[in-house]
């Protein structure tokens, strides 16, 4: 029997602007005021936007201003603000009463009366009445009661013109700046991408070591067909005839599993044969010696025959024993082959190191030997016409299967190895030689 070598198992493995001191703003140069249309209030700086236009302290249309100079008024704001025109002041922004000869806030001249008084103050009055009607009339028309949406013209901001103060310093308030109007931006609906829903397809989950190594596919690939393999005519009493017998089986046992292999959908390779004398080194266990049996290691994918063994069961033993027992170690050491090809030896290793107890290690390490000497028999049986399995040969082979020796409890004792021996010879089918799903009682 062989004692297989396996390596180490695979890992799975802004702040607002700051304003100047305030300049009272003097009296107006040059030439009065002119006033157009009611409808326009009248010319900036002093005119307001309709429908709000003239100046508090000016007459109405069509009438004389009153001569002299104009002072600004205590209440005055010295900056103006931009406002809509429902923020503005009811009548715009004045310029106030005329000023006095010691200025906007010194003592007033005496005045004189009037004795047209009781004829102008009655005018005055009726002009002024008769402006604000038509000041409402006008709001009313444009703007209707309470519409604060439409202002007729773009607001503003107005200041006064540059003018010189009491005290004869010019000072110079920035110019009007015109406010853009407002403008409204037309909406754009972006197309929308179609929506597309992406299925995650389901992870696959691989097999479990057991399911690799008591489901596998090479138990469904069915009998065996003989390949027509015959004995070599080459005798194995030294080292040119039992290589020769070596590369011989080597071609049959091909013939015989590549089919069975590629109908279990794994990839058949060949394996490498090397045959030793005394002591030789492998990736799988160290230093072997030839005082072993023959050994498979699936790191290299290589079967070692020892040398010293076959030669001398051929010169010492029963010759035609000696043929059957070359055979029947050759094709065992090609089923753990078979066995690594389909994952069943590397899924036993990982079970075998996640065993608990020495006892389930050994257990394991029976059932992948018994089943390699099963799988041994499937071929020896696909070809036992043309080999041939006949006469003292089947007598021999016979009794080597049942007389084995397992002093280290780790290939199964006679009886067993003698069971899935002819389970395999019998079906010439891998399917027979199932050792992962037998009871305990079949693997000892």
């Amino acid at each position: 029997m062989s004692d297989n070598q396996w390596g180490p198992p695979g890992q799975y493995p802004q702040q607002p602007p700051q304003q100047g001191p305030y300049q009272p703003p003097g009296p107006p140069q040059g030439p009065p005021p002119q006033y157009g249309p009611p409808q326009y209030g009248g010319q900036p700086p002093y005119g307001g936007q309709p429908p709000y236009g003239g100046q508090p302290g000016y007459p109405g249309p069509g009438q004389v201003p009153p001569p002299g100079p104009l002072a600004p008024q205590p209440w005055q704001t010295p900056h103006y603000t931009a406002r809509t025109p429902m923020q503005q002041l009811p009548h715009g922004i004045g310029w106030g009463a005329p000023q006095g000869p010691g200025g906007p806030h010194g003592p007033r001249g005496p005045r004189k009366k009037s004795k047209a008084i009781w004829f102008v103050a009655p005018l005055i009055v009726v002009g002024v009445a008769f402006l604000g009607l038509r000041i409402v009339s006008y709001t009313l028309k444009h703007n209707g009661p309470d519409d604060y949406s439409s202002p007729t013209v773009p607001v503003s901001t107005y200041s006064p013109s540059p003018s010189t103060d009491p005290s004869g310093s010019p000072t110079t308030e920035p110019t009007a700046v015109p406010t853009a109007p407002r403008t409204t931006e037309p909406t754009v609906t972006k197309p929308t991408a179609p929506r597309t829903t992406t299925t995650t397809p389901p992870v696959r989950r691989g097999p479990t070591d057991y399911e690799v190594v008591s489901r596998n596919r090479i138990y469904a690939t069915g009998a065996m067909p003989g390949t027509g393999c015959k004995e070599s005519g080459a005798r194995p009493s030294n080292t040119a005839g039992a290589n020769a017998n070596y590369a011989h089986l080597k071609v049959c046992l091909a013939r015989a599993w590549a089919a069975q292999v590629r109908r279990s959908g794994a990839t058949f390779r060949q394996p490498t044969v090397l045959s030793f004398t005394g002591t030789v080194q492998s990736p799988c266990g160290g230093t072997m010696s030839d005082t072993g049996p023959p050994f498979y290691c699936s790191v290299n994918e290589t079967i070692y025959m020892n040398l010293r063994e076959d030669i001398g069961n051929y010169g010492r033993y029963d010759r035609v024993w000696a043929r059957m027992w070359m055979l029947h170690q050759f094709a065992h050491e090609y089923g753990h082959h078979i066995q690594h090809l389909t994952g069943i030896l590397e899924a036993r290793n990982n079970l075998r190191y996640e065993a608990e107890t020495r006892s389930e290690e050994l257990e394991l390490t029976r059932r992948v030997e018994l089943q390699a000497s099963c799988f041994s028999d499937v071929f020896i049986g696909a070809n036992r016409r043309t080999y041939p399995i006949t006469g003292r040969s089947l007598s021999q082979w016979r009794f080597l299967i049942v007389n084995v020796t397992d002093n280290n409890n780790d290939h199964g004792d006679a009886p067993n190895h003698q069971y899935w021996a002819l389970r395999g010879y019998n079906s010439r089918n891998p399917g027979a030689c199932n050792t992962f799903t037998a009871p305990s009682a079949r693997v000892r």
